[in-house]
């Protein structure tokens, strides 16, 4: 299964589910490095998760479901689901965090099986590049296993469970965006002055310009609708303290002697981080519990019922992803995909995955006794990233798919409602200001220790 197999044909792919990751290659995929492949097929397994997931928050399940005679009440006629069948567990956020639950079990599992393998010579090397099918049985068994839960506190416990992967998870993205933009800078830089060509800096320069504009938008549409006279003071706070801290990372990437110590720093870095940082605090104030502080102005998906339960009744509360959540959501793909396939030439991902560079075979595939072309095994002398880690941020990134899910919203423990929860906000704008404390430190560091290497 994968990615690549998606793309391939069944009948060719179907001998290499229990085999390695250089069985999974086709000639559609983007690279034919075992490693790459192998983090494209656990990505998949991610994404596909996502998928279940987004399918099972959908209101109009319950309705589909309850057609089946007898499957949400009791009684069905389905083998081994007599009696046994609890829409509200299937369904809605409870769902949600039974499914993220599994697959950040499978992925912490990986996570510690896969501690120290320095090369694919390791045993374990052929666990982490290949059974593919068994690994996805395990992930079934995990996911059905994660469904029989009773409710109790665990919804409750899971959430901050949550909350702390996903501020952990939020600086990796900021690091992926910070990587991203200086090799868009880098690249193009480099095309300008090579081709003597100024349209890539006019490129650079139309970019810059255009995440600016959109950040100082953001800006007064915060100011305008997020805030009240005399009403909304932590907004204000928030607003102001991000406004101040961008405009900060802006000049001080232009200084000159800190271009002269980071060569490939620049405004288009900084302009893409404020961009992200007024994400990340429109994010923030959505969560705000003050519906005078918060309106939904700018909701992509209606609500089917955003009042909260009343009386002693037990109203389903139904919440589907606003705007938020939505680019929440964009992005965690973009971040995700890029992780997983970006060469381990890249400073920054080095760096945050561990990798090292390795001394396979080489980056062309290889054409096999049977005449279909193979992935390579460029991990012989040592892997290229490091197996834990990048389970780990697997891990970290079902956490944060879990929350973007469910709006970021508190479940409570007795009914199917969610709201909004200040301790939320706090995670977000905390993450905010820590990114951008570590981007002015990546500026700042090579000034205040000339004598080590920040490459």
């Amino acid at each position: 299964m994968g990615a690549c197999m998606a793309l391939c044909s069944a009948a060719s792919c179907a001998s290499c589910l229990c085999g390695s990751a250089p069985c999974l290659l086709c000639g559609c995929c983007p690279s034919s490095n075992n490693s790459t492949i192998t983090r494209l097929v656990f990505s998949f397994f991610l994404l596909l998760g996502t998928m279940v997931s987004i399918i099972m928050i959908l209101p109009g399940m319950e309705t589909e479901l309850n057609k089946i005679p007898g499957f949400c009440q009791g009684g069905s006629s389905i083998p081994g689901f007599e009696n046994q069948v609890n829409c509200d567990v299937i369904l809605g956020f409870k769902s949600v965090y039974r499914m993220c639950f599994a697959m950040t079990c499978f992925f912490f599992l990986f996570c510690a099986i896969m501690i120290r393998v320095r090369s694919s010579k390791d045993p374990r090397a052929a666990i982490q590049n290949g059974f593919w099918f068994f690994k996805f049985l395990i992930l079934i068994g995990i996911t059905v296993g994660a469904f029989y839960i009773p409710d109790g506190t665990f919804n409750k416990v899971w959430f901050y469970f949550g909350i702390v992967g996903s501020f952990v998870f939020i600086l990796i993205q900021l690091i992926l965006l910070i990587d991203f933009a200086h090799s868009w800078n880098k690249a193009w830089v480099g095309n300008a002055e090579e081709g003597d060509n100024k349209c890539w800096f006019a490129g650079l320069l139309s970019f810059t310009i255009l995440n600016y504009a959109l950040a100082f938008t953001a800006v007064v549409l915060f100011y305008v609708y997020y805030t009240m006279p005399d009403d909304c003071t932590e907004h204000k706070v928030f607003i102001s303290i991000n406004l101040i801290l961008c405009v900060i990372i802006s000049i001080v990437s232009i200084l000159p002697k800190i271009q002269e110590a980071q060569p490939h720093s620049g405004l288009l870095q900084a302009s893409l981080i404020s961009l992200y940082t007024m994400y990340v605090t429109w994010s923030a104030m959505t969560n705000n519990p003050n519906r005078n502080c918060n309106p939904s102005l700018l909701s992509l998906v209606t609500n089917v019922n955003t009042t909260e339960p009343s009386g002693g009744g037990t109203q389903r509360q139904v919440q589907l992803w606003d705007a938020q959540s939505i680019i929440g959501l964009i992005i965690f793909l973009f971040c995700t995909l890029y992780a997983s396939i970006r060469s381990s030439s890249n400073t920054q991902v080095n760096k945050l995955m561990q990798t090292e560079e390795g001394r396979g075979s080489g980056a062309g595939g290889v054409v096999g006794e049977d005449g279909i072309l193979r992935a390579v095994d460029d991990e012989e002398d040592r892997v290229t990233y490091s197996y834990s880690v990048f389970h780990f941020h697997l891990c970290l990134a079902s956490l944060y798919i879990m929350m973007t899910l469910t709006n970021w919203y508190q479940p409570e423990t007795t009914t199917q409602a969610m709201q909004s929860s200040m301790p939320a906000v706090w995670v977000k704008m905390s993450s905010s200001w820590l990114g951008l404390g570590l981007y002015l430190w990546t500026l700042v560091a090579p000034l205040i220790f000339p004598n080590r290497d920040f490459n």
